[in-house]
């Protein structure tokens, strides 16, 4: 079962009183039925279509005929058809469903906004199980009003949502991992919330801890070609026998990279320092390996 569908089948168990009801029936209606002689809505959900069936029947006292029939895609999913004929032209009037906005009194306060939106999601909306996929939720809304419409409600919580053509239909969508934890919340799909920030967390954390690692590697690999290059650079010199060219300080530095050929500055200044018992940082180091580069190259330019 894909994640879209195991967040639907969440909020399609909430309990709604009838103003709620009627303000998530609006939502799913008017993005999943088709109103000709009737209002028929086709779903591959059962708990959707069982759902929307109670909704009907609690605010109207109307039972929608049911069909169930396979599907002719490749997996041959059953399809859950109602029909409702009894009352239609006030199930429409009722829920806004002859208009491109919905009345104010469908989404009156912030608790109803809410609910549309879950009705949104429930009748065309989907997210990537964070587990297999980018981070990625989306409605495929019919017409461009209606889709800004929904793209404004979202933002009013910061989701960051946006909207583009794709076909001939519009997507509101949203990419943040966070965005959508929030929206997740904000439906009240908890269990999916819980499921998908677990997820989140551990990605989050293995990635900082991959990063992490690439950078220490990073170090590692520029630490030892640092140290690759004084070597040869020393080496050089010693096959001219140029190391008298170097002043007594330089020399230490040089011989005790010899004899340390893979040590980072840090642990070379810590050797040089307990050994010698003179005290030298990293700094010093450096300077004192650019005076051996410096002759190294002379000594290449001239050759």
């Amino acid at each position: 079962m894909s994640f879209t569908s195991v967040v639907k089948n969440e909020l399609s168990k909430l309990e709604l009183d009838k103003i709620e009801a009627i303000t998530e029936l609006s939502a799913i209606l008017k993005n999943s039925a088709i109103i000709d002689k009737s209002i028929k809505v086709t779903t591959e959900n059962s708990s959707v279509a069982r759902h929307i069936f109670n909704l009907i029947k609690m605010i109207y006292g109307v039972t929608p005929k049911i069909t169930v029939r396979r599907g002719y895609n490749y997996n041959k999913k059953y399809m859950y058809i109602l029909e409702i004929k009894e009352k239609k032209d006030l199930i429409i009037n009722d829920l806004c469903l002859d208009k491109n906005i919905p009345d104010n009194y469908i989404l009156d306060d912030d608790i109803l906004t809410r609910i549309y939106l879950r009705g949104v999601f429930i009748s065309s909306g989907s997210v990537n199980d964070p587990k297999k996929s980018r981070y990625h939720l989306e409605f495929m809304l019919d017409n461009l009003e209606y889709a800004e419409f929904i793209n404004d409600k979202l933002n009013l919580y910061d989701l960051n949502s946006k909207v583009i053509k794709k076909d001939n239909r519009h997507m509101v969508y949203v990419k943040e991992a966070e965005k959508i934890g929030d929206f997740l919340r904000m439906i009240s799909a908890i269990q999916a919330l819980l499921y998908f920030e677990d997820i989140r967390i551990y990605r989050d954390h293995k990635n900082m801890t991959n990063r992490l690692n690439n950078c220490e590697q990073a170090n590692v690999d520029k630490i030892i070609e640092t140290a690759s290059s004084q070597v040869k650079d020393i080496e050089l010199i010693e096959s001219i026998g140029g190391m008298d060219l170097l002043d007594d300080k330089v020399k230490i530095v040089a011989t005790y990279r010899m004899k340390y050929k893979e040590a980072s500055l840090q642990e070379l200044s810590e050797i040089i320092t307990l050994e010698t018992g003179t005290f030298i940082t990293k700094s010093g180091l450096h300077h004192r390996f650019n005076k051996i580069r410096e002759l190294a190259n002379k000594i290449r330019n001239k050759g």
